[in-house]
């Protein structure tokens, strides 16, 4: 009878491309991986991988087998995970990860509610970048992420919409963009653009380097105070370049093919390596309703 662990085994060496890398990733040895790799194939009278070549390759029984696999061991660790969040009262401690454009007082008081009604539990509270988010909830370095949807798919990770935020391209009174009226891609190509972008690399979809000359940073204030000092247009949450606005330090541009912004959905994302419990379950009421809230103020209707 096959086993858990030789599941795992099996998945490890199709993520990892050969039983070597599997066998560094797991801290085994590579003579017990490939022993565990055979026992499974004779344990289901199937051939997973072939292995003429010089790194195994997944057979035509394998690639057909491998996302039946990966299902059933997402439902063990359910099962497992909901074990362990029935033993507790609650967890000893929540790790909120949120992108750093959404923090603000008001959600902070939001989430302070959990010092009362959980006193012995540790919060912590990350301010990071969208981009960065994703991997510290799939690396299970943070329970709860708060991010601006960047259609990535992350593994060992669930998400959820829990509100929308508007985007708008803006630029300092004096940029030569500024005065100009009904912009055109074509005039935003010819000017320097703030990119946010993260240490690996990526961009959000709707804010990516369309611009020839370009700058970037990997969070959102920067970039407000960058284009703020003239350095080029960007497109900025509306919530945080409001006040800049009104205060005269930032010109909302008139873009012609999208002249209200581009709205974007803000998703939470959970830990699949985690065991969630109520404090988890607290956290997730809190933040939606902030978001239906700013959500109501700015006339975006959502329903949960």
């Amino acid at each position: 009878m096959y086993s858990f662990e030789q599941l795992k085994i099996f998945i490890t060496v199709c993520e990892t491309g050969s039983f070597s890398a599997a066998a560094r990733k797991l801290k085994r040895a590579q003579s017990g991986i490939s022993q565990a790799i055979a026992n499974l194939e004779i344990s289901i009278n199937q051939t997973l991988f072939d292995r003429s070549g010089n790194t195994p390759t997944l057979s035509k029984e394998g690639e057909a087998l491998l996302p039946v696999v990966k299902a059933l061991m997402l439902q063990q660790l359910h099962f497992e995970q909901k074990i362990a969040s029935l033993e507790q009262q609650h967890e000893h401690e929540l790790i909120i990860a949120i992108e750093e454009s959404l923090i603000s007082p008001a959600l902070l008081s939001h989430l302070a509610v959990l010092a009362d009604e959980f006193p012995i539990t540790n919060i912590e509270i990350i301010a990071e970048s969208t981009l960065d988010i994703g991997q510290l909830v799939e690396d299970g370095c943070a329970h709860i992420g708060i991010v601006y949807a960047d259609g990535k798919i992350h593994h060992q990770v669930d998400f959820t919409t829990i509100g929308y935020t508007r985007f708008i391209t803006v630029a300092a009174p004096t940029h030569p963009l500024s005065s100009m009226k009904s912009i055109k891609d074509i005039d935003l190509r010819h000017h320097r653009q703030v990119v946010l972008r993260a240490t690996a690399g990526q961009e959000l979809w709707f804010s990516n380097g369309i611009s020839s000359q370009l700058w970037y940073a990997n969070n959102h204030n920067t970039i407000n105070e960058l284009t703020q000092q003239g350095i080029g247009w960007a497109i900025l949450p509306e919530e945080m370049v409001t006040s800049p606005i009104e205060a005269g330090k930032l010109i909302k541009l008139d873009i012609d093919y999208e002249p209200n912004g581009w709205i974007n959905t803000v998703d939470c994302l959970s830990s699949r390596r985690h065991p969630l419990g109520p404090v988890y379950e607290r956290a997730m009421v809190l933040l939606k309703h902030y978001m239906n809230q700013q959500n109501q103020h700015n006339s975006f209707h959502i329903d949960h």
